[in-house]
Parts: structure tokens; sequence; C-alpha cells
């Protein structure tokens, strides 16, 4: 039997992937994060599957679960929000069930970052504006930040910063980077990205910690700083340029 880490997605329930929805609906054992899955999608499990909030529980008690559960034939879908790849904490149940001699594996899901792009209607990397985006988050009640992976540091590269569980900090990320990016960067928040009650703040640096205050944007939310979000004036992608030589068969480029 194995376990399988599902991104559920940022919110919406519709943006779980087909392949996640079809996993989810052949688990008979469903561990879910009840503060961050939609309920809508428990909808796809077994009509007689179990189904286990782990809101409440610390990792030694899911793991526990993923093994009785392997151990009694059952399949497990461990869902998780977002994409399984980014601030998910799937690798230390990994470690633990590597240990146990549990198998896994691992279907993907629309990250929380992706959702806020949609929201904002943009691009995050522009020819000749900004072609790197930053995944990243601040150690404060939480786990540091390992060495030279702090908000000064990080800044320097004046890449697309895409800040995660940062919101109720957001008078510190300002600081750190207003000396990097500048007051005038355009910067945005998204807050509970694909939601309906989803929340779209844009701004300055210099003003954008003024607007999430105001809101009361305290948790579920992206906070993005880069020049890319307010790009107008630049030049067009070579992919579809009518200078770029192009094969004269039928050709897949690989692009959207």
């Amino acid at each position: 039997m194995t376990v399988y880490f599902i991104g559920a997605g940022p919110g919406a329930a519709d943006l779980i992937t087909v392949r996640g929805a079809r996993t989810l609906a052949r688990c008979r054992v469903c561990l879910y994060a009840g503060s961050l899955v939609p309920r809508e999608l428990l909808g796809e499990c077994p009509p007689d599957a179990r189904l286990v909030d782990t809101s409440r529980l610390d990792l030694d008690q899911i793991t526990a679960e993923l093994v009785a559960a392997h151990e009694a034939g059952e399949d497990v879908a461990r869902l998780h929000s977002g994409d399984p790849s980014v601030f998910s904490a799937v690798a230390e149940q990994m470690r633990r069930l590597d240990a146990a001699g549990v198998p896994y594996e691992v279907v993907p899901g629309v990250p929380a970052f992706a959702a806020a792009a949609a929201a904002l209607k943009r691009e995050l990397t522009v020819p000749t504006v900004g072609q790197t985006v930053i995944l990243t988050r601040i150690a404060q009640q939480a786990t540091p930040m390992p060495d030279g992976e702090d908000l000064a540091t990080l800044g320097r590269s004046r890449a697309l910063l895409v800040l995660h569980l940062a919101a109720r900090y957001v008078d510190r990320v300002v600081a750190e980077l207003l000396p990097h990016y500048g007051a005038d960067c355009p910067a945005a928040v998204v807050a509970m990205a694909s939601r309906p009650d989803e929340l779209v703040l844009r701004g300055s640096l210099g003003e954008i910690a003024g607007a999430v205050k105001a809101a009361g944007v305290v948790r579920t939310a992206v906070i993005m700083v880069g020049r890319t979000l307010g790009a107008e004036q630049f030049r067009d992608s070579h992919l579809y340029s009518p200078e770029r030589e192009r094969p004269h068969g039928p050709c897949d480029t690989g692009a959207g």
C-alpha cells in the first residue's frame, strides 16, 4: 500500500489536479490539514473513507496514522495545501516513512504563488525586466533561516521576491527590502488566493504595509515585491519573434 502526498492547490477546490482528484477518490484513508484544505475536496474521498484532520496532531501522531493505515493495507491520501514541493513540511514525513519502510508518491499541486500571480494577472518573468523569482519566507517564531537567506541578502538580487508566511510581519519585510528595491518598487499582497474571499492589494513597497494592516491581513497571504509586477514597456519574448528561425515542419516548441 502507498501513501500519496497530494497537493490540494491554493484554496479553490477545483484547482486540484485531475491526478490528485483521482488519487484521492481511491484512498480509503485521508489525512488533511483542516485549517487549510477546502472541505469540498473531502467529497472526492470514498463515502466510507476514514478522514483525519491533522491540524491538532504533531509529527509523531501523523506518522503513526500513516504507518497504521499502511499496515492495515489501505492507500492513504495526505492532503497538503498548495504544492508539496514548497513550505509543506513533507520532507520530515518522508524521512520517517523511509525509516519505517513505507512507500510513498508525490502528486504535485498548484502552488499559492501561481494562484496569486493569476489573481494579479501578471507573468512573474518579463523579458528585459526580470527573469528570476525567489520563493522565501522570514524567520519569526519559526525555524531559523539558513545563513545567507535573510531578506537583506536576497534583496540585493533585486529579483522578484515572493514571501510566504510573512503578512503578519509586513513592516519588517518592507524595512529590510527598501534599501534594495526603493519605496516606489511595485508590490502586491494576495490573501486567500483563488478562494471566494480572495483579497488583492496592490501598491508600492513604501505603501503596501499600510494597506495590509488596514485590510487586517495576517495569514494565508503571499507578498510579492519586484519590478515585473508593474512592467509595461518591455521587449517581446524572442520565442514568438518573426526574426526567430523556425523549422519548416510541425514542431512543438515546448512553451505555451
